[in-house]
């Protein structure tokens, strides 16, 4: 299994690049701002062929290059329905700090030619791998998450499954909950649900910063040990737009 990734753009999001192995088609996860160059670099190392490009969620530093890389590779985009508005309104989804670096410019965002929705418990299978997704609400409305199988794939008994995990967990913290479409008990909530539940051995790529652990993030994170313990826990502090 052949998994590339890269930060990218001035908010550092990682980009990811994910196949069988080289000389197969690939999904793109998360191409961000300034992400374009960095996938086709990928592309070309390893004789890729995109075929679908993944949106963890609709901020503009997750999805700023999803049109140009759908349309450059003949892609579809899969993004959650109720962040689907964000890929051509970006601007709604922006923290005003955000809002104010770009006005004046003039940035013109739309859909990609193709863009298919995701469902809660969804399964996909694109370029010869399964993704499962899962709903996260919290950081926007229509977050999601994506597992697929590692282990066997990659020859490796430590790992069962890799979780690309967007702005909903990162290494040491969670994703911020006071941008619009936030919301911090939704995310509470998503936290509970749908990542205390996985196994310790899934490791964690998140959309910024280094990749962790769900056992690594339950035993040390201090927004899952306040779940853990029943605690109301507090806000994340700002990172991402």
């Amino acid at each position: 299994m052949l998994v590339a990734g890269f930060p990218a753009g001035p908010w550092g999001t990682n980009c990811y690049v994910v196949a069988t192995g080289p000389g197969s088609e690939c999904v793109v996860v998360d191409p961000g701002k300034d992400a374009a160059e960095g996938v086709a670099e990928v592309v070309r190392e390893h004789r890729l062929k995109p075929v679908a490009v993944l949106v963890s969620h609709g901020h503009v530093d997750h999805m700023w290059c999803v049109a140009p890389v759908a349309g450059t590779y003949d892609a579809t985009a899969w993004i959650h329905p109720r962040d689907r508005h964000l890929l051509s309104d970006p601007m709604a989804g922006m923290s005003r700090e955000t809002a104010a670096m770009l006005i004046g410019a003039k940035y013109q965002f739309a859909e990609p030619d193709d863009v298919a929705e995701l469902g809660d418990a969804q399964s996909l299978e694109l370029a010869g791998l399964t993704f499962t997704v899962d709903h996260t609400p919290g950081h926007t409305e229509g977050s999601v998450t994506f597992r697929t199988p590692y282990g066997e794939a990659a020859g490796s008994a430590d790992v069962s499954e890799l979780m690309f995990s967007g702005d909903l967990l990162f290494a040491g913290s969670i994703g911020r909950t006071d941008l619009p479409g936030g919301d911090h008990p939704t995310m509470l909530r998503s936290l509970r649900d749908k990542v205390l539940p996985l196994a310790d051995d899934i490791v964690v790529l998140p959309g910024h910063g280094e990749q962790t652990s769900i056992g690594r993030e339950r035993a040390t994170n201090p927004f899952l040990l306040e779940l853990v313990r029943g605690e109301a826990g507090h806000p994340a502090p700002h990172r991402g737009l």
